[in-house]
């Protein structure tokens, strides 16, 4: 009996395996073939130790995500580089999550990186941990508060949107260290707004604040408020007008939305007929149907 039994769940174990290993290929930008051992490059962030990244998911299927190092302005050090590693996977495995708030602690929300380690390393390890974050089936919003300074600035590029409170600033200082982006920033910035601006924003180091980010299109809004738990309130408040309905629908809208943007057009639209047949007939979409037939 055994062998009969045996070999469907080795083909199904097998066809899930497969499945894993090209999912972990498309999320990770880098591998052994560009000279990138993950585990090696994380030793050497942990030995920078000093603040955290602090996840919690709320009921109502949205997540808030915290930086915190307030002493030093939630600078991102090499610990919290690999938590927020950790975080990202939770959150990839989070069934039931529909949005993400990203905040930094005690009112402000990143002033970079405080770190001196292999920068080449640092890039492609934060590279592929932000575009994971990037592609999660969650709506995700950064709330800047105070000051989004280099790798911060570049943070708040791969959520879906950007707010901003009262006296807050997004600027990419890259430019006064000898520097550019690298941990994806420019070229998701230019995604958001276009060549020309993102242009302005690197070449001249400029300053965004909450009234030429939203003319440049970088941010979606300024919130009335600049108190910290105020504030996160009017983010959450904000984010819901978007995360409202089942969780099937609105990760299945974020999957169509990363599909156009990433893939070429014929894939895209392959992606999108896949994404459309998980809704079609499910329970939100017979529930609909269901309320037509009784108003009309």
């Amino acid at each position: 009996v055994f062998p009969e039994m045996a070999l469907p769940l080795w083909n199904s174990l097998l066809q899930t395996t497969k499945k894993r290993i090209l999912q972990q290929r498309r999320l990770s930008l880098y591998n052994g073939a560009h000279g990138y051992e993950e585990e090696l490059i994380k030793k050497k962030l942990q030995q920078f130790a000093g603040g955290s990244i602090n996840l919690s998911k709320e009921d109502n299927g949205i997540g808030i995500l915290t930086l915190n190092n307030p002493k030093l302005m939630n600078a991102v050090t090499g610990t919290m580089m690999v938590e927020l590693q950790e975080r990202v996977t939770e959150l990839e495995n989070w069934k039931d999550g529909k949005g993400l708030i990203i905040h930094g602690a005690g009112n402000t929300f990143c002033s970079g990186s405080d770190l001196n380690v292999d920068g080449m390393n640092m890039c492609m390890f934060m590279q592929n941990t932000l575009t994971r974050l990037t592609r999660l089936p969650l709506i995700s919003v950064a709330l800047v508060q105070g000051k989004a300074f280099g790798g911060g600035a570049e943070l708040t590029t791969a959520c879906d949107f950007r707010l901003m409170t009262p006296g807050s600033e997004i600027r990419f200082v890259h430019k006064h260290m000898g520097l550019v982006p690298g941990w994806g920033g420019a070229a998701r910035l230019v995604r958001i707004v276009g060549s020309g601006a993102a242009l302005q924003l690197l070449g001249g180091a400029a300053r965004a604040d909450p009234a030429s980010a939203l003319r440049l299109g970088l941010s979606e809004g300024t919130l009335p408020s600049a108190d910290e738990t105020t504030a996160l309130g009017e983010a959450r408040a904000w984010l819901s007008q978007y995360t409202e309905g089942p969780a099937s629908v609105i990760r299945a809208v974020k999957k169509v939305v990363t599909a156009g943007r990433e893939l070429p057009l014929e894939a895209a639209l392959r992606t999108e007929k896949d994404i459309f047949g998980t809704v079609w007939g499910g329970p939100a979409n017979l529930q609909a149907l269901v309320r037509r037939s009784k108003h009309k």
